[in-house]
């Protein structure tokens, strides 16, 4: 061997190779990330492996918080990798588990246990450790890679704890994690309760029976309910098309706990489980306001995020008053009807989004809503209302099933004492439909509605009437 090189080694005999592990969410699924701490003589930190910036910043929080507790960041050369390293690494949540490496890559603390879990939080400069997103999709992958737990901020441990067969280690602060290691004082394993592992179903949702009259609406949602078809109702203001709307998941079949579980993960990832304590056992209900965005609709930005799409997977997205959205913003809506996902494409990456929702829309007839009614006078012009139409486009209106005309409730209807049926019973129909489509569709795994037939099954089962006499 050349002596300058066993001179090298000689001089670099003290070195130390430490290894913590995180994880990367991409979409709604996570990736072990590997972070190996070489320590040797020198004066230079570099971490290698593509971060960004959050990450890089991680190193003036992890020095503050180590000093707030007496310890430091040696004054010696340390680089970090963080592999894949062809994976881009975002955000802060990999400060916790850096910190740890750099502790035990410098004999400050001991390092015999640190690869047996999944390390996550970021650190603030007094060494607390504040909440992060993905939190369950993480615990997933951990569970997978056969860790044997995973430590993480307290705030996100009921979520984690969802996943069993693995340790959930919450804690407050890095202190709490250097004591653990150090067999100083160990952390306690989150306590699972049944209600953070199982799905329940919501009865407090709204009810059909609130809304007085409509009853051929009524009867158009719970086909579309049934069939999980898009539906459009169009009608003046004032006759109840946003009231029916909210109550379509009131009569829609509960979720299964797969469902359930994939419905919380993309939740998890968006950051929106912060005050929940176990699943989403109902159906999300998404109304995005008209003056929404491409990426808010359908999700993406710089740190891809799921946008209302996703977040109305398994449920409903309503969008309110439709030609009042931007017409480029509706266009962006064909493809994941279509495909029931949606796929956000960089130069560097693409991340894929579920987006199996229900897609339910109202509008008025005419810009002022008074078109076709013999009571009100007519305000719009034939030109207005083919401008105000031509809004939303031939192809988004062909990917629309049903379109269903809601007209105002005479007065007596309005005033009767009697209620109407209860969102129970639609729903117990909804359910046999569902059934019977299911059975239909055993021996096809990717089909559970008659939404999504095929053409060629469309052929095979539906058979078409001539109603005409």
């Amino acid at each position: 061997m050349n002596e300058l090189v066993l001179d090298e080694i000689k001089e670099d005999n003290n070195f130390k190779l430490v290894k913590t592990f995180g994880s990367a969410v991409y979409g709604i699924d996570a990736q072990k990330i590997s972070i190996e701490v070489f320590v040797k003589a020198g004066s230079k930190l570099r971490m290698v492996g593509l971060p960004d910036n959050a990450v890089k910043e991680s190193e003036d929080r992890i020095e503050a918080a180590l000093r707030s507790i007496g310890f430091k960041i040696p004054g010696k050369r340390i680089i970090i990798n963080m592999a894949p390293a062809d994976i881009k690494k975002e955000g802060s949540y990999y400060d916790l588990p850096l910190a740890l490496g750099i502790l035990a890559g410098s004999g400050q603390i001991n390092a015999s246990f640190l690869e047996d879990y999944v390390i996550m939080g970021e650190l603030s400069l007094d060494g607390s450790l504040r909440p992060i997103k993905g939190a369950l999709p993480m615990t997933v992958q951990a569970k997978i890679d056969s860790f044997k737990g995973i430590i993480l901020p307290s705030t996100n441990a009921s979520e984690a704890a969802m996943v069993e067969g693995i340790q959930v280690l919450p804690c407050t602060h890095i202190k709490e994690v250097i004591d653990h290691f150090e067999a100083v004082h160990p952390i306690a394993e989150f306590e699972r309760g049944e209600e953070g592992v199982t799905s329940k179903q919501n009865n407090d949702l709204l009810d059909f029976s609130d809304v007085r009259g409509q009853e051929s609406a009524k009867r158009a949602l719970e086909i579309a309910a049934a069939g999980a078809h898009n539906i459009l109702m169009v009608g003046p203001p004032g006759v109840g098309k946003t009231m029916l709307a909210k109550r379509i998941p009131g009569i829609l079949p509960p979720l299964s706990m797969e469902e359930a579980l994939e419905t919380t993960k993309i939740h998890s990832v968006a950051g929106l489980l912060k005050d929940q304590n176990n699943l989403i056992y109902s159906r999300p209900f998404r109304s995005p306001h008209h003056t929404v965005s491409n990426v808010a609709l359908v999700g993406g930005g710089s740190n891809p995020q799921p946008g209302e799409i996703s977040l109305a997977h398994n449920g409903v997205l309503f969008l309110d008053e439709l030609p009042e959205f931007q017409r480029q913003v509706l266009e962006v809506l064909r493809q994941p009807l279509e495909d029931r996902e949606v796929c956000i494409s960089r130069a560097r990456f693409s991340v894929t989004y579920p987006a199996n929702f229900m897609l339910v829309a109202s509008m008025n007839p005419s810009p002022s809503g008074d078109f076709y009614d013999p009571e009100k006078e007519n305000k719009d012009s034939e030109q207005d209302v083919r401008r105000y139409l031509n809004k939303i486009s031939g192809l988004l209106m062909d990917r629309i099933d049903l379109h269903v005309e809601v007209n105002s409730i005479p007065f007596d209807d309005l005033a009767r004492s009697e209620r109407a049926e209860t969102s129970e019973n639609v729903r117990k129909r909804v359910v046999q439909a569902r059934e019977i489509q299911k059975e239909r569709f055993q021996s096809i795994d990717s089909l559970h509605s008659n939404a999504q037939l095929p053409p060629k099954l469309i052929i095979a089962i539906v058979k078409l009437m001539n109603l005409e006499r």
